[in-house]
């Protein structure tokens, strides 16, 4: 009888891992994409000042990998007499320079929606433009097309703008639709700084032995309607977005879920000892 609880905690184990090796893959995935994306707005040159604008996904998930791993290594794989001296101190800084990083991303998709509201009319027909070389056409969130004699045509009768300072232009829907994905960014993000500044001040309290059931309960509360907030993020990006948003966003809540499974099983253990 004991070897099947066993079995199913070992493939519990593998199946925790494999989502976060899946969520490191994402990191490699969301950098193609900036890439091609950056390569094609920032044809000129990409200035130091522009790179997480342009890199804002890749550079986010990474950290959020890291500060994953170091939940997980305080939540689950390290003893609480572990967590000491250069350990602790290790976690911390770790854990710092992720945050900072997820801060400055968090900036990034906030100077992205800023700079969606800076549309202006075309002096010139799209035609036009598009004999000029150089401009690109939005079909998407970071998907750009060179704007050419084919597919300005289509462009004749269309309500169109372009986006200041950059060569880029889009109808008004296009525009619309990828204003509502930056604005959807900009939450989602939001949403997890407070999960994670949460979720560290539970494990703060918890490394003290503070973390009461009182505390714990107030805590999931406010946690439930930010994962429920992230849900509705990803089932917009299913809707509206690309696959690998909503893949990346659905494998994100499945890995933190895992991390309150281990805080939950921490803190129960603590109050029973």
């Amino acid at each position: 009888m004991t070897g099947a609880p066993v079995k199913r905690y070992t493939l519990f184990r593998v199946f925790k891992y494999a989502v976060y090796l899946l969520l490191t893959c994402n990191v490699y995935a969301f950098f193609t994409e900036n890439h091609a994306a950056a390569g094609a707005v920032f044809a000129h040159g990409l200035q130091f000042g522009k790179l997480i604008e342009a890199y804002n996904d890749s550079i986010d998930t990474l950290s959020w990998v890291l500060l994953l791993l170091v939940f997980e290594l305080e939540t689950f794989v390290l003893s609480d007499d572990k967590i000491r001296g250069w350990v602790k101190w290790s976690l911390n800084a770790v854990s710092a320079f992720c945050y900072l990083f997820i801060l400055y991303s968090f900036y990034g998709y906030v100077a992205e929606m800023a700079s969606l509201t800076h549309l202006l009319p075309l002096q010139q027909s799209a035609c036009d433009l598009a004999s000029q070389g150089g401009w690109l056409l939005a079909v998407g969130q970071d998907d750009y097309v060179p704007l050419t004699a084919n597919n300005c045509a289509a462009l004749a009768d269309a309500h169109v703008l372009r986006q200041g300072g950059i060569q880029v232009l889009a109808t008004v829907d296009t525009w619309n639709e990828i204003k509502w994905l930056a604005a959807t960014d900009v939450v989602n993000a939001a949403a997890w700084v407070l999960v994670v500044v949460i979720l560290a001040f539970d494990v703060w309290l918890q490394l003290r032995n503070e973390l009461s059931d009182s505390m714990m309960r107030y805590s999931q509360v406010i946690k439930v309607l930010l994962y429920s907030t992230l849900m509705l993020c990803a089932i917009y990006w299913g809707i509206n977005g690309s696959f690998l948003d909503f893949w990346d966003a659905f494998l994100w809540l499945v890995a933190f879920f895992f991390i309150e499974m281990n805080l939950f099983e921490w803190q129960a253990e603590t109050s029973a000892e």
